[in-house]
Protein backbone atom coordinates (compact mmCIF):
# COMPACT_ATOMS: atom_id res chain seq x y z
CA UNK A 1 0.00 0.00 0.00
CA UNK A 2 1.01 3.37 -1.18
CA UNK A 3 0.99 6.38 1.85
CA UNK A 4 1.62 10.02 0.72
CA UNK A 5 3.18 12.16 3.45
CA UNK A 6 2.80 15.89 3.01
CA UNK A 7 2.67 17.32 -0.34
CA UNK A 8 5.81 18.63 -2.83
CA UNK A 9 4.42 22.21 -2.65
CA UNK A 10 5.49 23.39 0.50
CA UNK A 11 2.18 23.23 2.52
CA UNK A 12 2.89 22.88 5.99
CA UNK A 13 -0.25 20.72 6.55
CA UNK A 14 0.49 16.93 6.89
CA UNK A 15 -1.64 14.74 4.90
CA UNK A 16 -2.10 11.21 5.23
CA UNK A 17 -3.84 9.42 2.98
CA UNK A 18 -3.95 5.83 2.39
CA UNK A 19 -4.47 4.54 -1.18
CA UNK A 20 -7.14 2.30 -1.40
CA UNK A 21 -7.33 0.92 -4.57
CA UNK A 22 -5.41 -2.14 -4.19
CA UNK A 23 -7.38 -2.89 -1.33
CA UNK A 24 -10.68 -2.67 -3.14
CA UNK A 25 -9.22 -5.12 -6.01
CA UNK A 26 -8.04 -7.94 -3.63
CA UNK A 27 -11.49 -7.52 -2.18
CA UNK A 28 -13.42 -8.10 -5.47
CA UNK A 29 -11.04 -10.57 -6.38
CA UNK A 30 -12.13 -12.47 -3.17
CA UNK A 31 -15.48 -11.86 -4.21
CA UNK A 32 -15.58 -13.35 -7.47
CA UNK A 33 -13.70 -16.21 -6.32
CA UNK A 34 -16.13 -16.57 -3.85
CA UNK A 35 -19.22 -16.48 -6.38
CA UNK A 36 -17.39 -19.01 -8.49
CA UNK A 37 -16.73 -21.17 -5.60
CA UNK A 38 -20.17 -21.76 -4.29
CA UNK A 39 -22.10 -24.69 -5.67
CA UNK A 40 -25.38 -23.81 -7.94
CA UNK A 41 -28.44 -24.59 -5.78
CA UNK A 42 -31.08 -26.31 -7.37
CA UNK A 43 -34.57 -25.78 -6.58
CA UNK A 44 -35.70 -29.43 -6.05
CA UNK A 45 -36.06 -32.04 -3.40
CA UNK A 46 -35.01 -35.58 -3.66
CA UNK A 47 -36.91 -37.86 -2.45
CA UNK A 48 -37.04 -42.09 -2.15
CA UNK A 49 -41.27 -42.29 -2.51
CA UNK A 50 -42.63 -46.11 -2.71
CA UNK A 51 -43.11 -47.64 -5.85
CA UNK A 52 -46.43 -49.59 -6.35
CA UNK A 53 -49.92 -49.47 -4.88
CA UNK A 54 -50.77 -48.95 -1.37
CA UNK A 55 -51.71 -51.86 0.47
CA UNK A 56 -55.36 -51.91 0.96
CA UNK A 57 -56.65 -50.94 4.65
CA UNK A 58 -58.10 -53.65 6.38
CA UNK A 59 -60.83 -51.45 8.17
CA UNK A 60 -61.73 -48.13 8.60
CA UNK A 61 -60.14 -46.32 11.67
CA UNK A 62 -62.01 -45.49 14.60
CA UNK A 63 -62.50 -41.68 15.33
CA UNK A 64 -62.82 -40.17 19.08
CA UNK A 65 -64.24 -36.17 18.99
CA UNK A 66 -63.05 -34.31 21.74
CA UNK A 67 -65.27 -30.57 21.62
CA UNK A 68 -64.07 -28.14 23.74
CA UNK A 69 -66.81 -26.12 24.36
CA UNK A 70 -65.72 -22.03 24.80
CA UNK A 71 -66.80 -21.96 28.51
CA UNK A 72 -63.70 -24.78 28.69
CA UNK A 73 -66.69 -27.81 28.80
CA UNK A 74 -65.16 -31.18 27.31
CA UNK A 75 -67.34 -33.01 25.23
CA UNK A 76 -65.88 -36.57 24.41
CA UNK A 77 -68.04 -37.79 20.97
CA UNK A 78 -70.93 -35.45 22.13
CA UNK A 79 -71.08 -36.79 25.27
CA UNK A 80 -70.10 -34.06 27.97
CA UNK A 81 -67.02 -35.31 30.43
CA UNK A 82 -67.26 -34.08 34.36
CA UNK A 83 -63.75 -33.05 35.12
CA UNK A 84 -60.19 -34.31 34.05
CA UNK A 85 -60.14 -37.13 35.81
CA UNK A 86 -62.78 -38.76 33.24
CA UNK A 87 -60.87 -37.17 30.34
CA UNK A 88 -57.40 -39.05 31.23
CA UNK A 89 -59.14 -42.29 31.79
CA UNK A 90 -60.58 -42.24 28.49
CA UNK A 91 -57.70 -41.23 26.76
CA UNK A 92 -55.47 -43.82 28.67
CA UNK A 93 -57.59 -46.32 26.96
CA UNK A 94 -57.88 -45.36 23.79
CA UNK A 95 -53.60 -44.97 24.15
CA UNK A 96 -53.89 -48.80 25.76
CA UNK A 97 -55.66 -50.21 22.46
CA UNK A 98 -52.88 -52.06 20.19
CA UNK A 99 -54.46 -50.13 16.65
CA UNK A 100 -55.18 -46.25 18.39
CA UNK A 101 -58.36 -44.92 17.25
CA UNK A 102 -57.22 -41.29 15.98
CA UNK A 103 -58.54 -38.51 18.29
CA UNK A 104 -59.63 -35.06 16.46
CA UNK A 105 -59.74 -32.35 18.68
CA UNK A 106 -61.86 -29.16 18.00
CA UNK A 107 -61.71 -26.21 20.15
CA UNK A 108 -64.49 -23.55 20.14
CA UNK A 109 -63.32 -20.31 18.58
CA UNK A 110 -63.93 -18.63 21.78
CA UNK A 111 -62.33 -20.98 24.22
CA UNK A 112 -59.28 -20.00 26.14
CA UNK A 113 -55.81 -21.53 25.05
CA UNK A 114 -55.41 -23.06 28.67
CA UNK A 115 -58.14 -25.54 28.35
CA UNK A 116 -57.14 -26.82 24.56
CA UNK A 117 -53.35 -26.89 26.25
CA UNK A 118 -54.87 -29.40 28.76
CA UNK A 119 -56.45 -31.72 27.07
CA UNK A 120 -53.73 -31.84 24.30
CA UNK A 121 -50.92 -32.60 27.03
CA UNK A 122 -52.81 -35.18 28.77
CA UNK A 123 -52.89 -36.53 25.22
CA UNK A 124 -49.13 -36.58 24.93
CA UNK A 125 -48.45 -37.26 28.50
CA UNK A 126 -50.89 -40.76 27.89
CA UNK A 127 -49.11 -41.87 24.87
CA UNK A 128 -51.59 -41.24 22.52
CA UNK A 129 -50.15 -40.78 18.94
CA UNK A 130 -52.66 -39.91 16.85
CA UNK A 131 -53.97 -36.97 17.15
CA UNK A 132 -55.10 -33.92 15.01
CA UNK A 133 -56.77 -30.50 15.80
CA UNK A 134 -59.85 -30.52 13.44
CA UNK A 135 -61.82 -26.78 12.50
CA UNK A 136 -58.74 -24.54 12.16
CA UNK A 137 -60.55 -22.73 9.31
CA UNK A 138 -62.14 -21.06 11.58
CA UNK A 139 -59.30 -19.14 13.13
CA UNK A 140 -58.65 -17.46 9.64
CA UNK A 141 -59.64 -13.90 9.56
Amino acid sequence: MAMNLGSGSGDNDVMVDINTTPLIDVMLVLLIMLIITIPIQLHSVNLNMPQGAPPAQQKEPVVVTIDIDFDGTILWNGEALTDRAALEDRLQRVAAEPDQAEVHIRPNKLVEYKSVATVLASAQRLGVTKLGMVGNEQFVK
